[in-house]
């Protein structure tokens, strides 16, 4: 077959499909996997200590590496799991929360709740979530300290290499506006409840307000050198 025939068969709507369903057959597997190896290596643990947990913004911390300079009395664990929403960590708060029965905890989830889209009722199932989350850990770790994250802007001004396509769907709920919207709804449910919520995004962005071109991956993902900038904003409260 000529490498034009196989591209023309990569744009045709059906491949694309069919690509697009082995690809997310094979990220669940990978989320499945995660969580497996979450709850084996929870034996192994030790109690009383700090986690983070949320989704890929979350999972791709790489707080081992960093937490080696941090001089922390406590140890850091990282249980992040990229592509889950509010309604998945519902599902998997025994394996990412309960069973490490931490003295603290830094949550970050609901980011690909936003990308989903926030119209027709979605906004409100989403913080119905996440204040179902927030409930439980109030009821089955009340002695923790609980920090709910807010999320992190984005930039859209910029293709990274995307297809203009690709970039229009990326940013089309999952845009500052939309952040900062979404933000103040969590503020206000976090404050509500008892948690404490922090913004340690201080130094990420230009001064447009979108996150620097020079730390992150696509305009959502961040390299490590952003996350030197975030574990700096979050040492006050570790």
């Amino acid at each position: 077959m000529t490498t034009n025939r196989t591209n023309e068969l990569l744009q045709h709507p059906e491949i694309i499909e069919l690509i697009k369903q082995k690809e997310h057959s094979n990220y669940l597997e990978y989320q499945k996997g995660l969580v497996k190896r979450y709850s084996m290596r929870n034996k192994y643990i030790k109690k009383g200590q700090i986690l983070f947990v949320g989704s890929s913004l979350m999972e791709q911390f790489p707080i081992e590496e960093m937490q080696a300079v941090l001089n922390l009395e406590r140890i850091i664990y990282n249980r992040g799991i990229g592509g889950i929403t509010t309604k998945d960590l519902l599902s998997l708060m025994n394996e990412c929360i309960f069973e490490l029965e931490p003295s603290k905890i830094f949550i970050n989830i609901g980011s690909n709740d936003i990308a989903a889209g926030l119209n027709n009722g979605a906004k409100e199932i989403f913080l119905e979530n996440y204040k179902e989350i927030l409930l439980r850990i109030k009821e089955s770790l009340p002695a923790t300290e609980l920090f709910v994250m807010a999320y992190y802007p984005v930039n859209a001004k910029e293709n990274f290499g995307l297809e203009a396509e690709n970039h229009k769907e990326l940013f089309a709920s999952r845009n500052n506006k939309n952040i900062a919207l979404v933000n103040e709804e969590v503020k206000k449910l976090t404050m509500q409840l008892g948690g404490r919520y922090i913004d340690v995004s201080k130094g990420l962005t230009d001064e447009e307000g979108h996150l620097k071109a020079e730390y992150t991956v696509e305009g959502v993902h961040m390299w490590p050198n952003a996350y030197s900038v975030i574990l700096e904003n979050m040492k006050p409260y570790l």
